[in-house]
């Protein structure tokens, strides 16, 4: 139904393994998201080598949000300096062909007096990035987020898209909190040209394998189909279990195509964690 992705761990060094891992289970497309950290020692051109050789397509990059104390374009103290500490890599990550960045237009928490700024302040950063990323050949994506950062639902979501008309989104499914992701899709529509998949309990972001969690994922890919996504299905999973979570092992790149393959013909999953109980 669609390509399948990964989005590299977040906290772990990539290496020629990870590729090679992918291509070898039918990982066809990867997003680089790691942390801040990490990010500073990526070698581009050491990437792209792997991925030619592999045959993986370089979907996207997650443009470093962490620590929100130090990265945040929607804070009008750190703002400047972030955008421009981000056209840092999207000049060298278009550069090994890289056409996607996907955006964290805030951190949090975030005061419901201070919103309508941070809000305003957040559009003149994307707006500034989507014009440098057109530059390049490149969109900015904004991911729909939770609790109280920018972009919690479909509502803020237009608003940020409004700052630029280059603007498109990245649909997260463990991310909304308030809102059905049926009527989320439906009002930003097109805009979504990519996804970041993972499971939850409607409770709180949980980034849990679809199946683990409470999505009805058919439902899911009914909507997707009804607004013409044609983008890859990208799993944003650390392969350690998270502190929520049990499962009997690390995953690997072959537990998310047989999840996608599972979730595609409808059928449940062979390989699932179990939920901890009262999160």
């Amino acid at each position: 139904m669609y390509k399948i992705g990964l989005s590299t761990p977040s906290n772990e060094e990539i290496c020629e393994e990870f590729f090679k891992s992918c291509a070898e289970s039918g990982v066809s497309h990867v997003e680089i998201s790691v942390s801040d950290e990490l990010s500073r020692k990526l070698n581009y051109q050491k990437i792209k080598e792997w991925a030619d050789k592999y045959g993986i397509v370089l979907w996207s990059f997650h443009l470093p949000f962490w620590p929100f104390n130090a990265l945040d374009i929607s804070k009008p103290e750190l703002a400047d300096a972030t955008v421009e500490y981000l056209k840092g890599y999207i000049d060298k990550s278009s550069k090994i062909g890289i056409d996607k960045f996907v955006i964290h237009a805030s951190g949090e928490p975030i005061d419901d007096a201070d919103r309508a700024q941070r809000m305003e302040r957040a559009k003149k950063s994307l707006a500034i990035l989507a014009e440098y990323a057109a530059e390049r050949g490149a969109k900015i994506a904004v991911e729909n987020l939770p609790r109280t950062c920018l972009g919690r639902n479909s509502s803020d979501i237009k608003e940020l898209l409004s700052a630029h008309p280059a603007l498109v989104s990245c649909f997260d499914t463990n991310h909304l909190l308030a809102e059905d992701f049926g009527e989320y899709i439906d009002k930003i529509g097109d805009k979504i040209i990519t996804l970041h998949v993972s499971d939850y309990d409607f409770k709180d972001e949980r980034h849990w394998l679809p199946y683990e969690g409470k999505i009805d994922w058919q439902r899911l890919l009914k909507k997707l189909a009804s607004n013409n996504y044609t983008g890859v299905w990208l799993y944003e999973i650390d392969f350690n279990a998270p502190w929520t979570i049990e499962r009997a092992r690390r995953l690997t790149p072959s537990d998310f195509v047989d999840n996608a393959k599972s979730v595609f013909a409808n059928e449940k999953p062979s390989f699932l964690g179990t939920p901890k109980e009262n999160l």
